[in-house]
């Protein structure tokens, strides 16, 4: 797996996901097997580029290369100058958001929204993909089916991006409008697949190393991206890639792997939003790993009150004492 000169040891992929793949998510999934990470999607409107949230997420101190990062917007020439402006902060790969449904996005034409306008997208190809040549930094392109199941255009679209010099498509299976109801449109990136001759990245309901091997095999995709499924679960990523060389299941991790993961995650997690945003933003993580699981729900109200990162630790640390190290936990527990 190629996208430009950087070669990918296997085709599983970090979706990203706002509010999700921060820096210390995105270092996790990589250690835990994740060949490829996104960055959350970074502004391309300069005015917002010094505030502390776009600083946060344009962070890259420590992560493995490629280090890749995604761009939102609907003007070509303000997206040129984004590119421009995160290769210089250490992007080796540009990745351009055109599958986005939220409305804050959609609402300023952002995201998905452009899925209305070809022709807007093909001059923000183009001049995403000329602006980063000079650099010899390869563009990628992730969007959704279309807009809505009347206007699906993904054909279209991909063959537009290949033919602005986009280096890989990732394709989440659902149109705008179908946001992450229903079931992804395997059908669609097959479609797509077979029309291009660029990489194509299959992505939507990818859950299990089992499912990943089916979407492979059904759409052609040449790799997959795992976005929700990972939440809670970054071992994923070395299951999948395990199960794709083998044919075989890793053990479920144990109790005491789960420990060791969630607090070696939260301690860099800390450390990158400090005290205040640390212990609030840590919220969402810790009920992902402890859904399903034994007095979850005790725990997360433990958490969710806790006003210091050493509170939160501490009824973790409480919580996993009732268990066995060794023991394996039940995975489908956990996948929620």
């Amino acid at each position: 797996m190629r996208i430009g000169s950087w070669t990918l040891p296997h085709p599983v992929f970090v979706a990203p996901m706002a509010g999700v793949t921060d820096r210390p998510y995105r270092r996790l999934c990589k250690a835990l097997g994740a060949a490829y990470a996104v960055s959350e999607m970074a502004a391309s409107n300069p005015a917002l580029w010094n505030s502390v949230k776009t600083a946060r997420r344009l962070d890259h101190t420590g992560e493995s290369e490629p280090v890749a990062v995604q761009i939102t917007g609907s003007d070509p020439d303000m997206m040129a100058d984004a590119a421009r402006y995160n290769i210089e902060k250490g992007a080796h790969i540009i990745d351009i958001n055109m599958g986005c449904p939220v409305k804050k996005v959609c609402n300023v034409a952002s995201g998905s929204a452009l899925l209305r306008d070809e022709g807007l997208v093909a001059r923000i190809l183009r001049s995403v993909v000329q602006a980063c040549r000079p650099y010899e930094v390869p563009v990628t392109l992730k969007t959704r089916t279309g807009w809505d199941r009347a206007s699906r255009n993904a054909v279209r679209i991909g063959r537009i991006a290949q033919d602005a010099g986009i280096a890989m498509l990732t394709l989440h299976g659902r149109t705008r409008c179908d946001l992450y109801k229903g079931e992804a449109e395997y059908d669609t990136i097959r479609e797509v697949k077979s029309s291009l001759d660029i990489p194509v990245v299959a992505n939507g309901d990818i859950d299990s190393p089992e499912k990943a091997r089916q979407v492979l095999e059904y759409t052609g995709a040449d790799a997959v991206m795992i976005g929700r499924a990972a939440q809670g679960r970054p071992w994923i990523f070395r299951e999948i890639s395990h199960y794709l060389a083998t044919g075989t299941r890793l053990a479920p991790p144990t109790w005491g792997e789960l420990k060791h993961c969630l607090l070696d995650h939260l301690e860099d997690h800390y450390q990158f939003y400090g005290e205040y945003t640390g212990v609030r933003t840590a919220r969402k993580h810790i009920g992902w790993y402890i859904e399903g699981l034994p007095h979850a729900a005790q725990l997360r109200q433990q958490i969710n009150s806790s006003e210091t990162t050493t509170d939160q630790v501490n009824a973790l640390q409480t919580w996993f004492e009732q268990f066995s190290t060794n023991e394996t936990i039940e995975i489908h527990a956990i996948a929620a």
